[in-house]
């Protein structure tokens, strides 16, 4: 039975109606006032279904952080189109194969990226719209169709709460990227829940500084923001400056913002932090990956307690668990879940399950499955992902973990990243993060490589601390006592930088081929 909803859309038209006059987002030296953003998006809307865009068409979107790609989000969803946004850091090739595997009927490029564009128009012809993103404005951009004098729908199109909003792809780091389908109700519960769990309190008197793509989670983050009136500050652009990053908190009294541990910790450890007034931050949010502990209670120090962890795919949306302040401390106070990622979000259930679905008992390893209202309902054409993705009649994550008898989720890792060695399991993030307690080193990655005795032998990859250099034997002293034996790496290879996703995630897939490079 079709179940009506509120389109996303209706977030902004209702707080344009509240606060018309205030500020909805800032970018350099320009301001969009909730009433100018909205008048911009049904402008957007009207020149979309000129160009034939009806309820349902995906339209690829492929764009640095600007105001253009917000306004064409919510345009999107104004005439029920399914917003399809990009990393921009992907290749050609990349995008080409998105706007292929989603069919997109509109293309809308940033004018910096013309070879993304020819790719995805080679790779997807069908599409009837071209669009660039120039503020300069001028025939075939978007800044024509938002500054056009033609009003556009008053009002957004009816929606059902299955109808596809967003095609939020994964990441693609062990293979293709998937198309995960988020819908108008799931998002509803979404912004709520954010607003809930994440940023209880969150008004018009908020401000948020945006640091990551709004293309992926920075964009689901900034939904909740528009639902309570709050302004978004964006940097100035698409590379990160730290400096940058603190004199904009000062200056807007940032209240919020949402970011990934690894970008937290090089914000934390940037000399700027300790020269611009951060004590407006009441939300520090982190998500993405797992923080090590050094690097957490280093940002504790100079921040305070303002850090809110979560734990969450695309697929959920970031909706699984929540680490709120009051449950992040300095000290290694067993009163404190050290080493969590927090309890089940508000609505939502989590259970750990063996190979054959079976629930284990508290303190066991296994996957860990999710289930409630924040679960997307599949992939885009995609039955074998899917039946993977729903085995046992719950979403899972394809992570590794345990619940403790609280209920407190701990991640042990990926499943794709254990490795065994003599018969015995090994989970390398334990073993990054007694590393990474060491003064000179920076960052880790172990990972199990082929051995002709043991099968597989880790293989620890480290990046220097400045100024610092790593004696191994140093390190296996720090491991020695704390660590079985079967666990402590084979070898250690010292870089100058991990390779990273345009995420900010360590991918491991492209470590291991770099290492078979050099051992080839």
């Amino acid at each position: 039975m079709a179940i009506p909803t509120s389109n996303l859309a209706h977030l902004l038209l209702q707080t344009a109606r509240r606060f018309p006059e205030r500020d909805a987002l800032i970018w350099r030296a320009q301001r969009w006032s909730w009433a100018e953003q909205a008048a911009r998006v049904r402008a957007g809307a009207g020149g979309l279904l000129a160009a034939g865009i009806a309820p349902g068409d995906r339209v690829l979107v492929h764009a640095r952080n600007s105001n253009a790609l917000i306004e064409v989000m919510w345009a999107c969803w104004m005439v029920g189109a399914v917003f399809v946004p990009t990393n921009f850091r992907l290749t050609p090739a990349e995008v080409g194969y998105l706007a292929q595997s989603s069919r997109a009927k509109a293309h809308i490029f940033d004018a910096a990226f013309p070879e993304h564009a020819a790719a995805a128009r080679a790779a997807d012809p069908t599409a009837v719209l071209h669009l660039a993103i120039d503020p300069r404005g001028g025939p075939g951009t978007w800044e024509a169709l938002a500054s056009a004098a033609l009003p556009g729908p008053a009002h957004p199109v009816d929606v059902e709460y299955d109808h596809p909003c967003w095609f939020f792809y994964t990441s693609g780091t062990t293979g293709r990227p998937k198309a995960a389908v988020l819908t108008h109700g799931q998002m509803e519960y979404v912004v709520t829940n954010h607003l809930c769990d994440l940023m209880p309190g969150t008004t018009e008197g908020d401000a948020s500084l945006v640091i990551a793509p709004l293309s992926h989670g920075a964009g689901v983050h900034a939904l909740s923001q528009v639902a309570r009136g709050a302004v978004s500050v964006l940097l100035s652009s698409e590379r990160l400056d730290c400096a940058e990053a603190w004199a904009l908190v000062a200056r807007h009294r940032i209240t919020n913002m949402f970011t990934v541990p690894t970008i937290l910790t090089m914000l934390t450890r940037d000399p700027s932090v300790d020269q611009h007034d951060h004590s407006s931050l009441r939300y520090v949010i982190y998500a993405g990956a797992p923080m090590y502990r050094a690097d957490q209670q280093h940002a504790l120090r100079k921040l305070g307690r303002v850090l809110v962890q979560y734990f969450g795919l695309g697929e959920v949306t970031g909706n699984i668990t929540v680490l709120p302040p009051d449950l992040h401390s300095v000290e290694d106070d067993p009163a404190f879940p050290i080493g969590s990622c927090g309890f089940p979000r508000t609505g939502m259930e989590i259970a750990i399950l063996d190979p054959a679905g079976t629930r284990l008992a508290a303190g066991e390893t296994g996957e860990i499955c999710v289930r409630g209202p924040g679960v997307f309902p599949g992939y885009f054409e995609n039955p074998e992902a899917n039946a993977k993705s729903f085995a046992h009649g719950w979403f899972n994550t394809g992570d590794l973990g345990h619940l403790d008898a609280k209920g407190f989720l701990y991640i042990t890792g990926r499943a794709s990243d254990m490795y065994i060695s003599g018969g015995s399991n090994v989970y390398p993030r334990e073993v990054e993060e007694l590393l990474l307690t060491h003064p000179a080193v920076a960052e880790a990655c172990v990972l199990g490589m082929p051995d002709p005795k043991w099968g597989e032998t880790g293989v620890a990859v480290l990046v220097a601390a400045p100024g610092q250099s790593i004696d191994t034997a140093a390190l296996n002293g720090l491991l020695d006592g704390r660590l079985s034996r079967y666990k402590w790496p084979a070898r250690y290879v010292v870089w100058p930088e991990l390779p990273k996703s345009g995420y900010g995630k360590v991918v491991k897939r492209e470590v291991r081929r770099l290492l078979e490079e050099e051992r080839a």
